[in-house]
């Protein structure tokens, strides 16, 4: 079957499935529960980076209301703040990237609200999706942060989700970082409702509609045994980082509850509920804790144009 056809495929399977699957199980939603130390590891990220690249992209060139309301992550600056990259250009390897955000009188923010256990959540991405880093920099008196990542040749992008305390509102800033060096281009994977990570099998149920609440249930189990004592991580039992291919748009979404007011089940379930504004290809990281690690699922899914 080529792959026009297999998407179709797929995008029908979900489509059959998804009403049921929400009956299937317990959802996983927010806990409260101290984290324990972990190792996170990226589940085995291609190594290739973009053709075409090699310097920082112009944030001029995003256009962030063309995106639909609710992503962010395509400008540099909004609500009077700006994330500041001490270099746009970092080697390829283990490397600390450096940065601040600047508030509306162009002094270093120092004091920020915690979110998901966090006072700040960085996602790096490769513009070709085939490298991803959920990472949490450490943040120094000066209003400086700092965090190591593993990066690859290529054109990057950094995404800094975070809440100012003075301005009491959520942020979400991008900017390009360039790694030198030789790379080959990677093709997008193409839809499938099944990921492997480390020995874990993740199978997702439900579609995406742009413009419309959808519903996602991500199931966890190890070698044909469902998991249900999955671990918290940043409070919940599992995070989904949303992005659109080209643009990289950026949705970041924490699970529902199963039964308002009541506890959170371990698994094997988790369900995301999100509102995709535009329809187009996107690919979907699933942070998951277990045995003290916490791991990455990654998914390739097309977002419905409704009108279509």
């Amino acid at each position: 079957m080529n792959t026009p056809a297999r998407v179709a495929a797929f995008a029908l399977g979900l489509t059959a499935v998804f009403g049921a699957s929400l009956g299937v199980g317990a959802a996983v939603g927010p806990v409260d529960a101290e984290p324990a130390a972990d190792d996170h590891t990226d589940g085995g990220h291609a190594d290739d980076g973009p053709p075409g690249t090699g310097g920082a992209h112009d944030d001029a060139g995003h256009d962030p209301a063309a995106a639909g309301p609710g992503v962010g992550g395509l400008a540099v600056s909004e609500s009077g703040h700006t994330l500041d990259l001490l270099t746009d250009t970092l080697p390829a390897g283990t490397s600390t990237l450096a940065f601040r955000v600047l508030g509306p009188d162009g002094a270093p923010v120092t004091a920020f609200d915690v979110e998901h256990e966090e006072d700040l959540h960085l996602v790096a991405v490769r513009r070709d999706l085939s490298g991803y880093q959920h990472v949490h920099p450490e943040l120094a008196p000066d209003g400086t942060w700092t965090v190591p990542l593993d990066l690859t040749p290529g054109s990057w992008r950094v995404v800094a989700d975070a809440t100012p305390t003075e301005l009491g509102e959520g942020l979400v800033l991008g900017a390009d970082l360039s790694v030198p060096g030789d790379f080959e281009p990677r093709e997008l994977p193409p839809a499938a409702a099944t990921a492997e990570v480390d020995g874990y099998t993740v199978v997702l149920t439900g579609h995406l509609t742009a413009g419309e609440e959808s519903e996602l249930q991500l199931s966890i189990s190890r070698d044909g045994v469902p998991i249900t004592d999955l671990q918290p991580y940043l409070g919940a039992y599992g995070h989904l980082v949303v992005l659109r291919a080209g643009d990289l748009a950026y949705l970041h979404v924490h699970p529902v509850d199963a039964v308002p007011g009541t506890a959170a089940a371990p698994g094997p379930h988790v369900v995301f509920a999100t509102t995709p504004p535009a329809a187009g290809t996107h690919r979907l990281f699933l942070d998951f804790r277990h045995g003290d690690v916490v791991r990455t699922a990654e998914f390739t899914v097309a977002v419905e144009d409704p009108h279509a």
